[in-house]
């Protein structure tokens, strides 16, 4: 498993870390706004559907209608589950 921090709003993805939260300062630092970065755990060797894990500790917010570690607003989640499939593996790819 490899935690990973999703900027939605930019498109992109910092992948690594012992914590979301590192993952999630190279992003700030990158310009990406808190409000955009969601984090995950990420499973490539799992089929599709079990490969993205919405849970992260940095997913409390409760000033953003999440007061939990999951995600729970549905289009978020869509979102980064099109920016995993398109910037680290498809759903048509798998690891070997």
């Amino acid at each position: 498993m490899v935690k990973i921090v999703v900027d939605v709003g930019r498109g992109i993805i910092a992948v690594g870390g012992e914590l979301h939260a590192d993952a999630e300062e190279v992003l700030l630092e990158a310009g990406s706004k808190q409000g955009d970065l969601w984090g995950a755990n990420y499973y490539p060797w799992n089929p599709p559907e079990l490969r993205i894990e919405f849970t992260a500790l940095i997913n409390i917010r409760p000033h953003d209608d999440n007061p939990t570690m999951e995600i729970i607003n549905f289009e978020i989640r869509k979102r980064i589950q099109s920016l995993v499939e398109n910037l680290l593996l498809g759903r048509d790819e798998e690891l070997v």
